[in-house]
């Protein structure tokens, strides 16, 4: 069976989709010996190469598949090497079996929470496309008055330097005097665009963190700076939630699992937010019990 040269690429997780397809257009990948071109169609027998180096077909063909969940703790950044030396997510991670992590989306220094990573370009390209409007859900604290005409304006949409962007869902989760927490829903992942939308409205955004990223919710011991592997029926979910089903799941690392979290299911069905009142110094997510944690449910559609 043949297929796309850049879904085969991307699905081994040389990177992603976007990526791989760049690196056509640059000439950088070779099938048989001549210049791979966008969209071309090879099958298990097609030698291909980037950079000049061969590429594995076992690799290529029998690419096992791995999710892992990792909580990103306040900085770290999401680049592989970091100019400024900055410690980066990737030195907290295990090895992969085959393979290398691809980042499902990036979260900015200053700002924590669940991020997906997978061997699986394919499934990461699906999950960041726009068209698939996956909703990312963040507990946000929040310095300023907010009253419900800014909420509504935050619904219906205001005009960045990027273009008009708003919140699919928002709702207030407490806290005290000038600092309240809101938990949102935005449906794509624009630079820094949850603060960027506060601050249009003349608040300052003091704590951001990310809780759920389209079916996957951050599971209650994921605690900072530690990873946990996504298995099961929980893979499966997410693989149908994307659209795709998996060829064959692998979930063997070549690192020492000291920073595994405990396992605990991590897709689950979002129910109403939790309205009680929190400290400032601790978001609702982080001070309420496990089974009454806020959550909104967000307005995907495809």
């Amino acid at each position: 069976m043949s297929e796309r040269i850049q879904k085969v690429l991307a699905r081994a997780g040389y990177g992603s989709r976007r990526q791989v397809e760049t690196w056509i257009s640059e000439g950088r990948v070779t099938v048989n010996g001549e210049v791979a071109t966008l969209g071309a169609q090879i099958d298990a027998s097609a030698s291909l190469k980037l950079d000049g180096k061969p590429l594995s077909a076992k690799r290529l063909w029998q690419q096992p598949k791995q999710v892992i969940l990792y909580h990103k703790p306040v900085g770290e950044v999401c680049t592989r090497q970091d100019p400024e030396g900055r410690r980066t997510i990737f030195k907290s991670l295990p090895a992969p079996a085959e393979g290398r992590w691809v980042s499902v989306g990036r979260l900015d220094i200053n700002t924590s929470g669940l991020l997906i990573l997978t061997t699986d370009g394919e499934l990461a390209n699906h999950l960041m496309h726009p068209s698939n409007q996956m909703d990312r859900e963040y507990a946000v604290r929040v310095l300023g008055e907010v009253g419900p005409e800014m909420m509504q304006r935050l619904r219906d949409g205001v005009m960045l330097e990027d273009g008009e962007a708003r919140f699919s869902d928002i709702q207030p989760a407490g806290g005290e005097g000038a600092n309240s927490w809101f938990h949102v829903v935005i449906q794509e992942g624009r630079n820094r665009e949850v603060r960027r939308l506060w601050e249009s409205q003349g608040v300052q955004v003091s704590r951001l963190t990310r809780l759920r990223y389209g079916p996957v919710i951050m599971p209650n011991k994921l605690k900072p700076g530690r990873w946990m592997m996504l298995e099961g029926r929980d893979l499966e979910n997410l693989y149908q939630e994307a659209g795709l089903k998996p060829v064959s799941t692998d979930n063997t690392v070549n690192k020492p699992a000291a920073k595994r979290a405990d396992k605990s299911r991590s897709i689950k069905t979002t129910s109403s937010p939790d309205k009680r009142k929190a400290p400032t110094n601790k978001s609702p997510w982080e001070a309420a019990s496990a089974s009454k944690r806020p959550r909104i449910r967000g307005h995907k559609t495809r």
